[in-house]
């Protein structure tokens, strides 16, 4: 792991953004292309506003969608496929963008996804952590094994809790039961892996990440056995770090 700490959420976006250009361009030099995954949520404003910014050649990017809730419509402020075509889509034209469509045939939906997504390597996942250190939508204690590139799944109260308090939704009752999610076995396969994770709301899980050893319970703890994992912090979400340390 390369722990980055920086003082204000922002700085921590740019620099990570600043990181992926760099991944992305070197991928690019070298294969001609590159494949990307994208998280979503209040955690990745700052990353994604510099992000699409950067000096990269869009059109030689093909974009794998993290996770998406089943049976939301697209028209929702909480749909993840609505969140990245006005937050990224809209600035960054990708040659593919696989976005999960969780209206229509899950299974079908997850079978396309598979076969895609098992072309070839992903070069770069942009990965973030939830507040019960849930990774994608892989709640705890989350399924370490799975071989299925993405997965359907049910959605925890806690993780439910934070789609609130994010403003997402006005209940937990309104949040979906299910979501279609990235599995972690296939988030491990990408060669590179970038989470930038700010704001007092993750201090507590991303000091349960650090300090302790792999444990479905906090799933993001498996990112630590990953040889290529950057983890960008602003001084809230580090704040643990040091009383710990």
């Amino acid at each position: 792991m390369q722990l980055n700490i920086f003082e204000y959420a922002d700085q921590a976006g740019l620099e990570a953004a600043r990181t992926c250009e760099a991944i992305l361009r070197d991928t690019i030099a070298k294969q001609g292309h590159a494949r990307i995954v994208l998280s979503t949520g209040a955690s990745q404003f700052e990353f994604l506003s510099h992000f699409v910014k950067m000096n990269i050649e869009w059109d030689k990017i093909e974009m794998f969608h993290l996770d998406e809730y089943i049976g939301l419509p697209e028209s929702r402020p909480a749909s993840f496929r609505k969140y990245l075509k006005e937050r990224f889509l809209k600035y960054a034209p990708v040659s593919r963008a696989w976005l999960i469509d969780g209206e229509g045939d899950e299974g079908q939906t997850v079978e396309r996804l598979n076969d895609e997504i098992a072309k070839a390597p992903v070069d770069l996942a942009l990965i973030g952590i939830g507040e019960n250190a849930h990774i994608a939508f892989n709640d705890p204690p989350a399924d370490f094994d799975n071989e299925s590139p993405y997965t359907i799944v049910n959605l925890s109260d806690t993780c439910k809790t934070q789609q609130v308090r994010e403003g997402w939704f006005d209940t937990n009752a309104d949040v979906p039961q299910q979501a279609i999610t990235m599995t972690v076995k296939q988030i491990l396969k990408s060669r590179h892996i970038v989470s930038v994770v700010p704001h007092q709301a993750k201090a507590s899980a991303i000091l349960n990440t650090i300090q302790g050893g792999v444990d479905h319970n906090v799933p993001a703890t498996i990112l630590k056995t990953h040889p290529s994992w950057r983890l960008y912090l602003d001084k809230e979400s580090a704040a643990p770090i040091y009383q710990w340390a």
